[in-house]
């Protein structure tokens, strides 16, 4: 499906994104990882809160690994250990391979663990946030440690989480024809079993030789969801403006009409400051504002970037749904021309199902390498349709879609093909897509047939289907014909209720 385009394509003193140089004839609408330029960095961010909201395996994992760490951190600092606390620090190194932030250069690439391994394992020994147990998390650093910001969050979560975002790049590779080298040096992987660092020989890819490690852009902000403009605005300054208005000594009242006691925010900010050490310094005296903004912020999963927000960030255009859904349209029927109709399909439905359903996995392997789904989508959805799906108890934390660019009628076997895939544990929610239907009606009742015996829920699509779907997303979104950079009004996806999907789900319960 790609090709290397390196000796084509050379970007020395220039600039090139994963997609172009290895020619997957993509953009970052149909692509599920950050297609970052290869040269330069994208100024965002991996945030570990947005990962904390992920229940797949994939993320359990990470989570896994950031909590293990992060405990393995503050347990070696609170009992004084301190070749433990530079053992787990300095194996942290600033990762340059995933062209996530702001190009800081080699020299700073390897300083990043030296700074860790001393400066920040001093100042979080000597923290009190640490030793009162404000610090739990990795994020929390953020709040109370000196020259900690989204940067240096992004840079050591990325450490942490190597290994899988490792496994990530060679799923997408795999999905993509993205060609892998041989005998890469990972890097220090953390092992969240042993509580170590490890190293091995990888595979990855390596455009213009250097490593690349994809991230998915589920994970990924301008900004981290511990917003600290956001704890100071709506938690710490209410707070302050509370006691203030009690104290009958304070200064800062101003009596409106009617006797009322106002404090203005300007006045806090002009006492109390608003500067990182202000903001410590008030919240160590009143550890339960901070303990409260994060239950409240743990509550409620971090809105995702949108396909808008990415292309501004990136600088590049967002999906053009009209020529994704032609190029579906336009695909000859027949055995020949299945796997372009299998790729152009996957291409399509990644764009107008993000950010519900993510990490597409192409060709995936059941029941020992007996069976295959010709992909695999991880249900991300917090809201809408799948989400739906989710909270009525309707096993769907992966979605299947079997794809038939038949010339014929499909019929009964290619509906048990996929109601076969199902199972209690990997989901019983699927989607034939398919080209046309010489008898809507009568397969759409197959697929209520299928429900009604519990062997799971199938929704049919034909290419009239398709096209709906696009109709319904671009409404649904405002959407205008992609610009560059783009202009156009949008809306956080997640509001995309796919009606049309809703619809059909209907009538196999009816």
């Amino acid at each position: 499906m790609g090709t290397a385009g390196s000796s084509a394509l050379h970007t020395v003193g220039g600039s090139m994104r994963v997609s172009e140089f290895y020619g997957l004839n993509r953009n970052q609408g149909t692509l599920d990882f950050v297609d970052v330029d290869i040269v330069k960095d994208v100024p965002v961010y991996i945030d570990p809160s947005t990962i904390r909201h992920l229940s797949d395996d994939w993320g359990k994992e990470c989570i896994r690994m950031l909590t293990t760490f992060f405990d393995s951190v503050l347990d070696a600092v609170r009992q004084e250990d301190k070749p433990r606390a530079d053992y787990l620090l300095g194996n942290l190194g600033e990762p340059n391979e995933t062209h996530l932030g702001i190009s800081k250069g080699a020299s700073a690439g390897r300083g990043f663990g030296k700074w860790m391994r001393e400066e920040f394992a001093s100042k979080l020994a000597q923290s009190q946030a640490a030793k009162t147990g404000l610090i739990e998390d990795l994020e929390d650093t953020a709040f109370f440690i000196d020259k900690v910001g989204k940067d240096i969050i992004s840079d050591v979560t990325t450490n942490i989480i190597r290994g899988p975002l490792i496994s990530y790049t060679h799923q997408m590779a795999l999905a993509l024809g993205i060609p892998l080298v041989g005998g890469v040096d990972s890097g220090p992987v953390w092992n969240p079993q042993k509580l170590k660092w490890e190293n091995g020989l990888i595979d990855l890819p390596l455009p213009d030789g250097k490593k690349l490690l994809l991230v998915p852009k589920v994970i990924v902000r301008r900004d981290l969801h511990l917003s600290q403009s956001d704890y100071y605005s709506n938690h710490l300054v209410p707070t302050l403006q509370a006691e203030e208005e009690a104290d009958p000594r304070s200064k800062l009242v101003k009596v409106l009409k009617g006797g009322r006691r106002k404090v203005y925010k300007k006045e806090i900010e002009g006492k109390y400051g608003r500067k990182k050490p202000d903001v410590r310094r008030e919240t160590l005296v009143r550890p339960s504002v901070y303990r409260n903004f994060k239950e409240v912020k743990n509550k409620v999963a971090p809105d995702v970037m949108s396909h808008a927000d990415l292309s501004a960030a990136n600088n590049t255009p967002p999906p053009d749904y009209d020529a994704l859904l032609q190029a579906v349209l336009a695909t000859a029927t027949g055995n020949s021309e299945a796997n372009i109709y299998h790729a152009r399909v996957e291409a399509l439905l990644t764009a107008l199902f993000y950010p519900s359903l993510i990490m597409p996995e192409m060709e995936h392997e059941i029941h020992e390498g007996r069976k295959r789904i010709d992909i695999t989508y991880t249900n991300n959805a917090k809201d809408g349709f799948f989400d739906f799906l989710i909270r009525h108890k309707i096993p769907a934390q992966y979605v299947f879609i079997e794809c038939k660019n038949y010339g014929h009628e499909v019929s009964n076997p290619e509906l048990d093909q996929l109601s076969s895939r199902f199972s209690p544990l990997r989901g019983k929610f699927g989607i034939l897509a398919c080209r046309s239907f010489k008898d809507k009606d009568r397969f759409l009742a197959r697929c209520r047939d299928t429900a009604l015996d519990r062997r799971g829920f199938v929704v049919a699509l034909d290419d009239d289907d398709m096209s709906q779907l696009v109709t319904d997303v671009k409404t649904a979104i405002n959407w205008t014909p992609p610009a560059t950079p783009p202009k156009q009004p949008e809306v956080p996806p997640r509001v995309v209720d796919y009606p049309l999907l809703r619809e059909r789900y209907k009538l196999l319960v009816s």
